[in-house]
């Protein structure tokens, strides 16, 4: 390598970060976007516009190609229009990695998610977990990287922290985790964020070590927070000042997404029961086999801050 690379999702939070640090290093690049435009404008990328079941478009989008990188995921469904965890997570990887057998593009990438098990208790990480069995029994040339919480300023969870932290979002007076007891006091699970940019630099770096083919790698950033030292964190960060921060009881949430209200203030059922569980990870693997540790949250946030 370098050579050309088919990139699914390449106009999303995580595929342009992608696509940026393939051309840095002088590779070529099939974007495959769907309703957002593609925002880099580089005479390496060539836009490829089509969804993941638009075989002609994979297909146009694989031709020439020498690694796929498939990263498309979705954190809340809308079944009234078709998206929903099994169709994207499972059925859209299917399609994916049958079109890159049937257009004979070996190496494959695969983005999955840190938590993900065959015995999840969320449908995200069933359907995860499914479509990473998919791509281990596809014959091709694999890696799959489960990241932690991914983080920048172009993230959508970001964006809505520098909201919480300014007070321009609800519930405006705090900033809001899904805590366990009757207050919520009991705590949620731990997170250990990783940088975007730090994550781009991976995927790339999997095209150029073989070491890496048929691996599973768990990754993070190399500091372990709890939600509200997070939240604490970014508000300092980004505005400069300390913020309340406010736990919901998780028992209240899944009340307000079991009568279908979830939705409408920003999160769903998968979310609540992710959040209790631990989002942390051991990342000697990773370092062993790349050769470098992913920054921490404090660190790679002092970066962006000022971009929020």
């Amino acid at each position: 390598m370098p050579g050309r690379v088919f990139v699914t999702g390449g106009s999303g939070f995580v595929g342009s970060a992608i696509v940026e640090e393939l051309l840095s290093r002088n590779y070529a690049v099939n974007a495959l976007v769907n309703r957002r435009k593609l925002q880099i404008d580089d005479a390496g990328v060539h836009s490829v516009t089509g969804s993941l079941f638009d075989a002609q478009a994979l297909d146009s989008g694989l031709r020439g190609c020498d690694a796929v990188i498939h990263l498309v995921g979705i954190i809340m469904e809308k079944p009234r229009k078709g998206i929903t965890f099994e169709r994207i997570h499972f059925e859209g990887t299917k399609a994916v990695a049958d079109a890159a057998v049937r257009n004979g593009v070996r190496r494959y990438l695969q983005m999955s998610a840190l938590g993900t098990r065959p015995n999840g208790r969320s449908e995200y990480h069933k359907t995860k977990f499914r479509a990473e069995q998919y791509v281990r029994e596809s014959g091709l040339d694999w890696t799959i990287m489960r990241p932690s919480m991914i983080h920048g300023p172009r993230g959508e969870f970001m964006r809505m922290v520098a909201k919480w932290a300014r007070h321009k979002a609800p519930p405006f007076v705090a900033m809001p985790y899904f805590g366990a007891g009757l207050f919520g006091g009991k705590g949620a699970g731990m997170l250990q964020p990783v940088y975007v940019k730090d994550l781009a630099r991976a995927f790339v770096d999997c095209l150029e070590n073989p070491k890496t083919i048929g691996e599973v790698y768990p990754v993070g950033g190399s500091e372990q927070l709890s939600w509200p030292e997070l939240h604490r964190k970014s508000a300092e960060a980004i505005v400069g000042a300390r913020r309340a921060v406010l736990a919901v009881p998780v028992w209240a949430a899944k009340f307000y997404a079991a009568i279908g209200i979830a939705p409408l203030l920003g999160f769903n059922r998968d979310q609540i029961i992710m959040s209790q569980e631990e989002n942390t990870c051991d990342n000697r693997k990773f370092e062993d086999d790349f050769g470098w540790k992913p920054r921490g949250f404090t660190e790679s946030l002092r970066l962006y801050a000022g971009q929020m």
